[in-house]
């Protein structure tokens, strides 16, 4: 076990030697003699100690025993675990123990030790998993403790931490097998026995010696444990090629997890591990382990086999309900139903369900017949006998329902032995579903089914093992009796509502039309008749729009339910009742006790907590506080401390404010809560509270003159700001007369007389008695114009004199009742006695104003001014929206529920985790100053978004000294930077919100333990400290009063890793990333960086290594802490689940904090931290949290419309719909990034998040599926928010929504959605299928129906149905159905509704309907409408075929635009050419329907389609900066046929060529199975109708109706075809040297046509307008060819017609190019569109006009 480390040599030297000091990462735990403030806790002492209690352990055999030597060294020296590993797990159970210890309450007797308690608790916690693990397979666990005895020997206590240890040892080794936990476990239950035969002294049979473990010696853990099964994950990877072989050939991170869940895994894999077994063959068919648990299909049926109640469910409604609205002249249900035909019939819903049922077999035998093997031939038998049961129901059902039939028919009525066999019947069919009612009996009593699910009882496997297979996952799912109910509840509410909706709106309008239909006779077809009697279907087309949107409408009402219980909920808990400043104003006097009462800990009894009686007090407490009842919250008297520390809080909140820019510096004043001086009696309140109420006090005064005293200051008094303005104006102005007239003068004396005068008059009431009240506004006045003087910049003494002079000679005079002669003022000591000292008149020699140095003195006047003038309100202090939405949340949440906030030195420990790629750290300078084609730099743009922040910026840059402007790009420049860093989405963004948590723990660290003395003192010595500097404002205020003491317990409490996965590459290469991410480390000392280190040994191989680096302050330089060698490569799934889990070991804590690159934080969110982790302390229905949600703020939305109504999207996303789904839905799962993962639940339960290649595409929500699988509980808070940052640009936007739904798609596929389906009781089971992979297959649902409708209306138009019909008033009705619901639908207001709601709740009614209207004037439906089309393309394509990827979306800001030829390669497949084909259908409708021959009837029936057509087409221009401007577009569509014609070698980009781009959109069809092809073929087949329809609508048909006219026109096609060959042949052969031939050939072909023209005419009844009409009938059957050319891809591009293909593809998407450019074009010619899109485009544009009009229009102005 020699020291391998690349750093120092070992650790184990003398300390007093002079070589550098040891490095660690938090704390030294190799050496307690350091002087570190973390080692003043005795609780770390304690740990250390127990891990040095090796006592009498035998010594590992062939490793030198060192005496400091502690267990994990004697683990490592006997198992083979690397040193790193070793170091890294020492500091984390050390630091673990440690903080466990500090939370004890009560203490323990003896804090030197550890209390075993606390490493009992650990290790039940650590190790649960694995005993759950051992219980489900039957073996017995090798953790040899019994849990029952009271008392823990000392051999059992280090046994208990061995335990740990070696758990904590393997899992920090794993590497990428940490995503497999069983197979952790697994390792861990034979390494335990190992180690309990060492501790028992069991002796070897074969050597005689006492027994040593199998593996041993140096890193052989790692080479003889990991490696293999590691290989054997990469090489099943390699087997997906890319992700591109079809799931069901390769088993991912699951299907080897579950091959530990099967005891087959002991007797197979044996241990030490058997190389030789057939788990590790990867390539041999016959020998390799297939697929375990679960196989992955492509394929729709996947969503009715995961959740096929929810589909039986709605299939059986639907029968039943034409059963029953087909009875003729019943106008309700119930009154069709007393008919007893209708009550027979409705029994042959049983027939439908056992139909269902047999089908769910059939697909379960298809999509899982790979699971079956050798090994698992009992799976085969029960598939085979669902099948075998569920047709033999079938045949009971037919068998009985027939005989009720016959029964009746013979006996004409319903007599009693058909009534008879209507009894049997029903009798079979309570048979048929006793499965059910017993689900239901458990449903209603959830704990037993928990019970039963939760216990391995063999009996229980043999009853349930018909109903499911058993797993480990999914087990106990069931929740609380209440939750139970309140979900059930919310349930049944939303079906009653659809049902109901469904019948009457849906099914029973489309009855009557239906039969009218069926019974037309002599329809005159205007084509060819294949079948007689097709009117059935023109009856099916009709209804399936219809029958669409009746299986996708409960996600409507879903959504409109949602919405108002989760309003309701957010009203209940207290959002929006602090929206704004005004509002803040009022409780801003409780908001100290709440501060008070919330974030600070209050020292409570020990036996008091969490008893009923301190809940009851909580409430009623909480209650006061928010109304402002009771006295302790009325007043806050100015020298409590709890005023101290509430104005400690405040304005370090006030100060970050300022760091950020959100303030200036005249606004900090006007906020902030000063300190006491001045001997002023009253709490002195932030100015902008005060504003105006001095004012108002005096016209009171002027009003009630004769009032006696009391009543005039019951009348100020009532005001509490008001009264403290007075009294805080009347002690400033005696502090500032006595400061600046000279001690020991005349002068001074007589102020102090006046001063003592007045205050006696106050004493006995009688002010207004002895005072005359007309005199104040005079006296008023005067101090204004003194004060006035003090504060400029230059100060007049004389003028001061005079202002002093008038101001005595109007007290003396008018202000006193009685006038008093000289001699009595002389005599009252109220003018002076001898002449004045010096000559001259009265205060003449007497001023001294202060030195300018004394900042605070001019501070204080400052104050003084404002209260003594302020006439506004003040309402918008401060300006900045972005400082006042955070003032009001943050005020808000304090009077929302939280749990108390412990000490810090008892609270949970915890860690931030960012995953790092290769984003943008910080802004370079090239990046500023580079310009767009526009000539606009990113700099000038943000000064332009965020124009009141850099004023702000340059104002705090001037009081650091800079001088001018120039200096930014010199001497500021690094603070420019980070300006510009701070507005975009970069990672120095993210890490400076971070680290906010660190400074917030620091300050409630010093405020726990400070005492009143420390506190008062500290205020004052701030107070000095500003006086210091010139300008007033103190910089790192409160840190200077730190004892040093906070810095050891926050290091403790909180660290920060980021997982820069190339950091080591990025160093190598000398890239800014890497000196950016070092100059962030050493401004952050909690901040550490782990990254994946590739190291070449020789001949190209590679050892990797995970790697973590903080910088050390005292060396100066960045050191390495911890370097874990990894088995191989970090990535072999999707790469960020691999990068979080290679730095999750070196992450601390109970909880971790997921954030991601794109997030920020703030400093008055991170102070409630502590009160969110004691969430982790509560139960939630029956279980505790394991995800503790936490809301965002999406702060993009100011950049663009877009953006806004992308965030507006998102806001109602994450903070309504989130809010429902935990309470009462209880199905939150994971999905965003600020939550707060119960750290030890999750690390021993496969980690943060899945990692299998394409199938967990969307990372992130697997974490959720998985914590619910394993019956663990995720909540949502609101009072704590965290910053996100969201894509702006269009493009960005569709890439984003790209991914989540294609992440989507996979889900539907993957074996965690599968189990949730069939596990979760039924009501949870729609909850979760609504708001997860449910609400994108309704998104294209809505698609669906569009095209149902069409195709439909296209149909019944060209057959000549409509004709028909088109006087029949009941069909008509019916398309007034369809109609109606259609429209609603596609307008999104299922997607408007959360957001208006939320808005409400947040911001106020008015304001909501106000942001709706302005979003629709913006065209937010258009936008929305397009992303319903790019939901529902990609959704659709990854369950087909497969082919999703990552996609990187920038995060930069977009104001450039994009190219014409760029937003056709994006959109065309998914948007222009879906929305062409509308366009065509709506054409050609309109040519051919009778109907549609009234205008106001077609605008009718088509204008949601043109809206869908025209939002498809348009939005990617709409959305585009400067996207109607002429040059631009003419320039664009030069480019455009560039790009189309460009040849490109073989190396070109799908940028550069349209070849190449065209073979990159065929992708997904190379990988598709041959379903997906059959299917591919079948939808293009629809392409051939247009010219089947059209041709016998041509007048050269001369109305025949024969089949021929259909054949013949496919000879256009040939002949079309051949022409275009011949041109193409021609232009290739001759266009470049004899042109003559060329043109030849040309003229040929035209003479050709021409003749053939004549000849048509002469012959034929051809009209001219036939040439037109062909092209709507001959362009799709050229484009469908096409498309299923491609299918055909590996068959043709072998072969010569392949060419002709390629270029016919190239014309067509020229064709469409030019039609998706035309609109464009014409709005670019008509003038006064762009600036119109501009105006819609940046949504402020309102207010700055013209300065965004310069950015587009590239008019840079002087900057």
């Amino acid at each position: 076990m020699n020291n391998l480390r690349q750093r120092p040599p070992s650790t184990h030297r003398p300390p007093e030697s002079t070589v550098e000091p040891t490095i660690y990462n938090i704390i030294p735990v190799h050496n307690l003699l350091i002087d570190h403030p973390s080692l003043r806790f005795p609780e770390v002492r304690a740990a250390t100690a127990a891990l040095r209690a090796v006592g009498d352990l035998r010594r590992p055999p062939f490793v030198p025993w060192q005496p400091h030597y502690d267990l994990l060294d004697w683990l490592a020296a006997f198992f083979g675990f690397q040193n790193d590993n070793v170091s890294n797990q020492r500091e984390h159970i050390v630091l673990h123990l440690a903080n466990a210890q500090m939370r004890l309450q009560p203490p323990p007797d003896n804090i030197d030790t550890l209390d075993p308690g606390v490493l009992r608790k650990f290790r039940r916690k650590l190790l649960s998993n694995y005993t759950h693990w051992c219980s489900f397979l039957g073996r017995k666990s090798n953790i040899w403790i019994s849990d029952s005895r009271r008392q823990v020997s000392a051999s059992d206590h280090r046994r208990e931490l061995l335990y740990v240890s070696l758990y904590l040892l393997i899992w920090g080794e794993s590497a990428n097998l940490r995503f497999i936990p069983e197979c952790i476990c697994y390792i861990f239950h034979h390494m335990a026995m190992e180690l309990n035969r060492i501790l028992e002294d069991y002796i070897d049979e074969n050597t005689g010696r006492p027994v040593l473990p199998s593996i041993s010696g140096e890193n052989a853990f790692l080479d003889r444990v990991v490696k293999p099964i590691y290989d054997t994950v990469k090489a099943e990877v390699e087997n997906s090629k890319n992700g591109t072989a079809p799931h069901s050939n390769w088993r991912n991170y699951d299907d080897i997890n579950e091959y530990f869940w099967s005891r087959r895994c002991f007797d197979k894999l044996k241990w030490p591990i058997d190389i030789g077994s057939n788990f590790f063959a990867t390539t041999s068919v016959s020998k390799r382990v297939g697929k375990t648990g679960f196989v992955e299909q492509r394929s729709f049926l996947n969503l009715f086999r995961s959740f096929d109640k929810l589909w039986i469910m709605l299939f059986l409604f639907l029968q039943a309900a034409i059963i029953v609205a087909w009875k003729d002249n019943k106008k309700y249900a119930w009154q069709a139903l007393g008919d007893k035909d209708v009550q027979a019939k409705l029994l042959s819903v049983f027939i439908t369900w056992s139909a269902l049922r047999l089908l769910q077999a059939v697909l379960d035998i298809v999509m899982q017949y790979k699971l079956v093997s050798k090994e698992t031939l009992w799976l085969g038998v029960r598939m085979l006998l669902k099948i075998v049961t569920s047709f033999i129901w079938i045949i009971i059902f037919v068998v009985f329902y027939s005989r009720i039939w016959s029964q009746k028919k013979d006996d004409r009525v319903w007599s009693s032995a058909a009534n008879k066999r209507v009894v049997t019947f029903v009798e079979v069919a309570i048979v048929f579903i006793s499965p059910e009612i017993l689900a239901l009996a458990l449903f209603i009593i959830p704990w037993v089914r928990n019970f039963l699910e939760n216990t391995n009882w063999k009996i229980f496997y043999v009853i349930t093992w018909w109903f499911q297979s058993r797993t480990f996952v999914g087990r106990g799912l069931r929740e609380g009796l209440i939750d139970n109910v309140k979900y059930s509840l919310f349930w049944i509410v939303v079906l009653a509502t659809k049902f109901c909706f469904s019948y009457f709106l849906q099914i029973k309008p489309m009855i009557q039309p239906t039969k009218d239909i069926l019974d037309l006779k002599g329809v005159k077809y205007e084509w060819h008749e294949f079948f007689g009697d097709s009117n059935r279907f023109a009856v099916g087309l009709l209804w399936l729009p219809v029958l669409l949107i009746y299986l996708m409408d409960l996600q409507i009402w879903y959504s409109i339910y949602s919405s108002f219980v989760g309003a309701g909920v957010g009203l209940l808990s207290h959002l929006g009742e602090i929206r704004n400043v005004q509002q803040l104003r009022l409780r801003f006097q409780f908001f100290a006790s709440a501060m008070q009462f919330n974030l600070m800990p209050e020292e409570q009894l020990l036996n008091m907590r969490g008893t009923i009686k301190s809940k009851f007090k909580d409430a009623l407490n909480r209650f006061k506080l928010r109304y402002g009842f009771g006295t302790p919250f009325k007043k806050l008297e100015s020298n409590q401390v709890e005023a101290h520390k509430f104005a400690l809080i405040w304005n370090e909140i006030i100060k970050t404010f300022r760091e950020e820019d959100l303030v200036s510096d005249r606004e900090v004043e006007l906020l902030e809560l000063p300190q006491n001086t001045w001997n002023v009696r009253v709490v002195r309140w932030p100015c902008f509270l005060l504003s105006n109420e001095l004012l108002l006090a005096l016209s009171q005064a002027k009003e009630l003159v004769d009032a006696p005293d009391k009543w005039l200051w019951y009348k100020i008094g009532k005001n509490e700001y008001r009264r403290c303005s007075v009294i805080e104006t009347y002690d400033s102005v005696r502090h500032l007369l006595l400061m600046i007239v000279r001690y020991n003068t005349q002068e001074h004396s007589i102020i102090t007389t006046l001063f003592q005068e007045i205050d006696n008059a106050i004493n006995i009431e009688k002010f207004t008695k002895t005072f005359n009240m007309n005199a104040i506004p005079k006296i008023h006045s005067k101090l204004i114009t003194l004060v006035g003087l003090l504060i400029k910049s230059n100060k007049d003494v004389n003028k001061v004199v005079n202002t002093l002079q008038a101001l005595y000679e109007v007290v003396t005079r008018d202000f006193f009742k009685q006038k008093r002669t000289m001699d009595e003022l002389i005599e009252d000591g109220l003018a002076p006695h001898g002449p004045i000292s010096g000559t001259g008149l009265l205060f003449e020699n007497a001023i001294k104003l202060p030195d300018l140095e004394n900042a605070n003195f001019y501070r204080q006047v400052r104050r003084l001014h404002t209260i003594l003038t302020s006439r506004d309100s003040m309402n918008n202090i401060p300006v900045n929206l972005e400082a006042r939405r955070r003032i009001a949340f943050f005020s808000n949440s304090l009077f929302m529920n939280m749990p108390h906030a412990p000490q810090v030195e008892r609270m949970m420990a915890f860690s931030v985790l960012t995953p790092y790629y290769n984003e943008e750290v910080v802004y370079h300078k090239e990046q500023l100053k580079s310009k767009t084609e526009d000539g606009v730099t990113t700099l000038y743009y943000l000064q332009t978004i965020y124009a009141d922040e850099w004023d702000n910026f340059l104002e705090r840059m001037k009081r650091e000294g800079m001088v001018s402007e120039e200096e930014l790009w010199t001497v500021k420049l690094r603070e420019l930077r980070l300006w510009a860093s701070y507005r975009g989405q970069t990672l120095a963004r993210t890490i400076r919100g971070m680290m906010y948590y660190y400074r917030a723990l620091n300050m409630l660290a010093f405020l726990d333990s400070a005492s009143e003395m420390d506190i008062r003192e500290g205020a004052r010595e701030l107070v000095s400290m500003g006086s210091s500097r010139e300008d007033g404002t103190t910089t790192e205020a409160v840190s200077t009063m730190f004892k040093g003491h906070e810095y050891g317990t926050v290091l403790m409490k909180y660290t920060y890793v980021v997982a820069c996965q190339i950091y080591g590459a990025q160093k190598a290469e000398k890239k800014p990333q890497a000196e950016e991410i070092l100059y962030l480390m050493k401004n952050n000392p909690a901040l550490r960086v782990a990254y994946v280190d590739e190291v070449s040994i020789r001949d190209g191989i590679k050892q990797y290594y995970s790697v973590l680096v903080k910088y050390d302050q005292e060396l100066g330089r960045e050191v390495e802490i911890y370097r874990v060698k990894l088995p191989g490569p970090l990535k072999l799934g999707e790469g960020k689940p691999e990068n979080q889990n290679h730095a999750l070991i070196f992450t601390r804590g109970d909880a971790v904090q997921t954030i991601d690159m794109n997030q920020d934080n703030y400093f008055e969110e991170a102070l409630k931290m502590r009160n969110l982790l004691e969430e982790y302390k509560q139960k939630y229905g029956i279980r505790k949290p394991n995800i503790l949600g936490v809301r965002e703020h999406i702060f993009t939305g100011s950049v663009s419309s877009l953006a806004w109504f992308m965030s507006a999207q998102e806001t109602s996303f994450v903070t309504l719909g989130q809010r429902v789904l935990a309470n009462p839905l209880k199905i939150r799962l994971h999905y965003g990034h600020p939550d707060v993962f119960d750290r030890f639940w999750f690390l021993t339960r496969g980690g943060i998040s899945k990692a299998s290649r394409l199938i967990n595409l969307s990372e992130d929500i697997f974490a959720g599926f998985n914590c619910t699988l394993r019956g663990g509980n995720v909540t949502h808070h609101e009072y704590i928010q965290v910053g996100k940052g969201r894509d702006v640009g269009l493009n960005q936007v569709s890439m984003f929504e790209a991914k989540v739904a294609s992440g989507n798609g996979e889900q539907v596929l993957s074996r965690d959605v599968y189990r949730l389906g069939h596990r979760l009781d039924f009501f949870r089971m729609l909850s979760f299928f609504y708001t997860t992979v449910g609400f994108f297959f309704n998104t294209m649902m809505i698609s669906l129906t569009v095209y149902a409708f069409l195709w439909g209306r296209l149909y019944l138009a060209l057959s000549g149905i409509e004709n028909s019909v088109s006087d029949n008033a009941n069909a008509n009705k019916a398309l007034g159905t369809i109609l109606n619901q259609q429209f609603i639908v596609q307008l999104g207001l299922f997607t408007a509704l959360p957001m208006i709601v939320e808005n409400t709740l947040e911001l106020g009614f008015l304001a909501a309907i106000w942001d709706f209207i302005t979003m629709q004037l913006q065209l937010s439906s258009v936008f929305y409408t397009f992303s319903l089309g790019t939901r529902s393309h990609y959704f659709g394509r990854t369950i087909l075929h497969g082919g999703a990827k990552y996609r990187a979306t920038g995060r930069g800001f977009v104001v450039e635009h994009k190219k014409f030829a760029e937003n056709y390669r994006l959109y065309a497949r998914s948007h222009f050419i879906k929305a062409i084909e509308l366009g065509l259908i709506l054409i050609v409708y309109a040519a051919y329907s009778p109907v549609a021959k009234g205008t106001f009837t077609y605008i009718a029936l088509t204008i949601s389609s043109w809206f869908l057509v025209i939002s498809w087409i348009m939005a990617p221009f709409v959305f585009n900066p400067s996207g109607f401007d002429w040059l631009k577009a003419v320039y664009d569509f030069d480019d455009f046929m560039t790009w189309i014609w460009f040849r490109g070698g073989v190396f070109a980009k799908s940028e550069e060529s349209w070849e190449q781009w065209w073979y990159e959109e065929q992708d997904h069809l190379r990988t598709t199975g041959l379903f997906g092809k059959l299917f591919e073929i079948v939808l293009d087949l629809r392409f051939f109708f247009f010219q089947y329809g059209i041709v016998y609508q041509l007048g050269i048909a001369a109305h025949s109706k024969s089949i021929a006219v259909y054949i013949l026109s496919w000879i256009y096609v040939v002949v079309a075809l051949a022409i275009y060959s011949i041109i193409i042949y021609a232009r290739d052969k001759y266009s470049a040297r004899e042109h003559v031939y060329y043109r030849l050939v040309q003229f040929l072909v035209i003479v050709l046509g021409v003749l053939i023209i004549i000849g048509l005419k002469e012959f034929t009844e051809f009209k001219f307008v036939d040439i037109f009409t062909s092209l709507l009938a001959f362009v799709p059957t050229g484009w469908g060819c096409l498309l299923i050319a491609q299918v055909f891809r590996p068959v043709l591009q072998k072969t010569f017609v392949w060419g002709t293909v390629v270029s016919v593809a190239r014309t067509y998407d020229t064709i469409f190019g030019v039609i998706v450019w035309t609109p464009v074009a014409v709005l670019s010619w008509l003038p006064g569109s762009q600036s119109m899109q501009t105006r819609i485009l940046f949504n402020e544009a309102f207010s700055r006009g013209l300065r965004i009009f310069q950015i587009v229009g590239g008019k840079k102005s002087k900057s």
